[in-house]
């Protein structure tokens, strides 16, 4: 760990260029939790700041999906799409991912457990056509960066999500909250029917919308999240209760019980969470993530989308971060679960 110590001292020099960037953790940041600096306004003014230029970024991108797409997006904060495949390529696409041996990886927090396997175009190329072809499907790249706000390259995943395991810690996933201050994307697309006892993703419609109560709560939030005690409030990723739903005018979350074959793409900046789940449950899905500084005025210049890089962008991100761990520059929570069938002891 001592190797690590010039690292931190370098990280937190470099605290105040944190500003124009995705950062978000008021503990591990002392410009960034400095409830001086978030009295004055310093928070709400990344918000805003964030939200313009993103603006100007989907308003581009506007023009690749539908006018009801956007329609929907800007009221609700998501965009669905139900029986998204045709039935004979859906089945097809069951058989490929559900008849083969992938490399896991997986993830506990508290009773749940995230496996998760990076979908590189390049190991797909030639044994997987029908995964390979979602992938790269033009309509589902530009319905995730719209959401996110910018068109940098998404990262697939395959995962399946186990929960209501034996163990008295909860999920934390299963706590309303927003990943971050600025828009983000996550899409799943489901592969079987989620019923509503099974641990529904939940989403607050509207929620990703940055109103004027909303901006006050997050000011609020600001001032104490330095010492929250709860580590991932602390860190930016705000929790959020009924009592504060009400008091931004936010309804109840709405639980994405869905039929297999059903896309569902959030604005993570939205609340939303894992709907708790009391006996053991499981999903196995297509999963997707786009973040991207929200700072940057253009849509384009993505080094994640140079050729060679896009085929293996969740290889080489895992290799990243193993890479970044041990000189305390970046958290590998990723425990390789070995080869073997995603839905494998579910």
């Amino acid at each position: 760990m001592a190797k690590a110590a010039p690292f931190r001292a370098l990280r937190t020099a470099l605290a105040p260029l944190a500003l124009l960037s995705g950062a978000k953790s008021f503990r591990d940041n002392p410009v960034l939790g400095s409830r001086r600096l978030n009295r004055l306004g310093l928070h709400v003014g990344r918000i805003r700041l964030a939200d313009a230029i993103t603006a100007q970024r989907r308003w581009r991108l506007g023009r690749r999906i539908t006018a009801a797409d956007r329609q929907h997006y800007a009221e609700q904060g998501y965009v669905i799409r139900e029986n998204l495949l045709p039935p004979e390529q859906f089945e097809a696409l069951r058989r490929e991912i559900f008849g083969s041996a992938w490399p896991r990886l997986e993830m506990r927090q508290g009773n749940a457990i995230t496996r998760r396997v990076p979908l590189d175009r390049a190991r797909l190329r030639g044994s997987h056509p029908e995964l390979e072809r979602l992938l790269a499907s033009r309509e589902i790249r530009n319905l995730i960066r719209y959401v996110a706000g910018t068109g940098a390259e998404p990262i697939f995943s395959l995962q399946a999500i186990l929960a209501g395991l034996p163990r008295d810690r909860p999920d934390p996933q299963a706590s309303l909250h927003a990943d971050t201050f600025h828009s983000l994307a996550k899409a799943w697309f489901f592969l079987h029917d989620v019923a509503e006892d099974e641990g529904p993703f939940a989403y607050v419609p509207g929620s990703h919308r940055m109103t004027r109560e909303r901006l006050a709560w997050e000011r609020r939030q600001s001032l104490e999240a330095a010492e929250h005690p709860v580590t991932y409030h602390a860190r930016g990723s705000f929790r959020v209760g009924p009592e504060d739903l009400a008091a931004m005018g936010l309804p109840q979350p709405r639980r994405f019980a869905v039929k297999a074959n059903t896309l569902v793409i959030a604005d993570t900046r939205g609340f939303h969470g894992r709907t708790a789940s009391h006996h053991p449950t499981c999903r196995v899905e297509i999963y997707a993530a786009l973040r991207r500084n929200p700072y940057l005025p253009w849509n384009g210049l993505d080094p994640l989308a140079l050729p060679w890089v896009r085929d293996r962008i969740g290889s080489l991100q895992l290799a990243a971060l193993q890479r970044l761990q041990p000189l305390g520059l970046a958290k590998m929570p990723w425990k390789p679960a070995g080869q073997g069938p995603i839905d494998a002891g579910l």
